[in-house]
Order: structure tokens, then sequence, then C-alpha cells
């Protein structure tokens, strides 16, 4: 479903990934490990055509992505960047832009679903009336979590999203994405949570190889 194809990256001058390979079949959840800057978040920007790797291909269920095709991976994925960007302001607000736009137009954030996953992941109804800028590390990325979930995709790319929460809501979420089988998570943590669940196979930058 999603191939890296002999990758090469470099930045100012200097080669950051070399002649990478793997590749994700659906239904697989997989999470990524690495030391700082060896190019994990790039992998997820050349999946999303953000950027372009130096050399190799990589392909999205068999097409290359490149700028034409880009658009269309994205509006099947939801994706949480490392830095959890989900705007800032008030929730009310940001919710309704989301939901706004085309591609998101089914997400409906007033149905039970909605609140059923506040209460999942341990998230007060009240913390719909604050300010982004008003919650802790671990609300946001919990609330980004609801809303990439709210999407209704199947493919999640996921960059350090339970790096902010407790040993208890960090194994609920694993959980909730193990048990989903349809569904495709590419995951970077360092977490043991991810990264030493039997569900979750693991490719380790530095050696190049999957662990199960």
């Amino acid at each position: 479903m999603i191939k890296f194809n002999n990758i090469h990256l470099s930045y100012n001058g200097k080669e950051v990934i070399h002649n990478l390979s793997f590749e994700i079949k659906q239904g697989e959840k997989a999470a990524i490990s690495g030391k700082s800057g060896s190019g994990k978040s790039s992998l997820f920007s050349m999946l999303l055509g953000f950027i372009e790797p130096g050399e190799g291909q990589i392909t999205f269920d068999g097409v290359p992505v490149d700028a034409k095709s880009a658009w269309d991976i994205r509006k099947r994925t939801a994706y949480i960047d490392q830095d959890v960007s989900i705007g800032s302001g008030r929730i009310p607000d940001i919710l309704d832009y989301v939901s706004g736009l085309k591609s998101n137009a089914h997400l409906d954030y007033t149905n039970k679903k909605f609140n059923d996953l506040l209460e999942y992941f341990e998230l007060n109804s009240d913390l719909i009336g604050k300010n982004v800028e008003d919650l802790s590390g671990g609300e946001r990325q919990r609330l980004a979590i609801v809303i990439s979930v709210l999407l209704e995709r199947n493919i999640f790319l996921l960059d350090e999203v339970t790096s902010a929460l407790d040993i208890h809501l960090k194994k609920k979420v694993v959980d909730y994405f193990v048990r989903k089988e349809d569904w495709t998570c590419l995951v970077i943590s360092h977490d043991p949570v991810w990264i030493d669940n039997p569900s979750v196979k693991v490719l380790k930058l530095e050696e190049r190889e999957w662990k199960q």
C-alpha cells in the first residue's frame, strides 16, 4: 500500500536518509524509531508530497507520489504532526473551520461519536469552550486524535502523538488504534507502548530492518 523504494534525502548538502526501502501493507500498524535528525518526520513529508526525495520513489496504492497525486493522498490520510498543529484561538472556531473544508464535510463534532471519543480519551466536555492556548500538551494531543478519528479516514500518520501523555493514556491511545483492523497506522515514536506492542512492527532507522 505504502512503499518507499531506495530513498535518499539530503539537507544543506548532508545526506539524512540513505537508500532506505520499506513497505507498509493495508491494515498494518508500524512504528518508526531513530535518533534525532535521522529523517523520521521527513518520511511523512515525502509521503504527503510536501518535499521530494533526492533519489528513489514513494508509491501509495501503486501510484507514485508527486504533485499530481499528493492532494488525493492527503484527502485519504489523517496526519498529526509532532507540534500538534491544530491552530490557535477558540476550539469551536477551529472545529467549524475543519468541518467546513470540502474534504471534511462529513465531520460532525456535535454527535454522540464525538462525545464518546472525548470520554474515551478522558477529555472533559467543557474543553470545547476553551482556547487551544489554554490546553496542556496532552490535551492538545488527545484533541488532535479525536479530530483525526472523526475525519473517518483509515490511514493515519502519527508523529509522537503520545509523547505528552502519562502511561495510562498512552496505553489507551495505542489500544484504540491497534484494535482497528482496517486502519493502516504509521507512527513515529520512541514510546515503549508502541515499540513493545506485539501488534506493531518496528523499523529502527539505524538498523534498517523491521522487528515484530
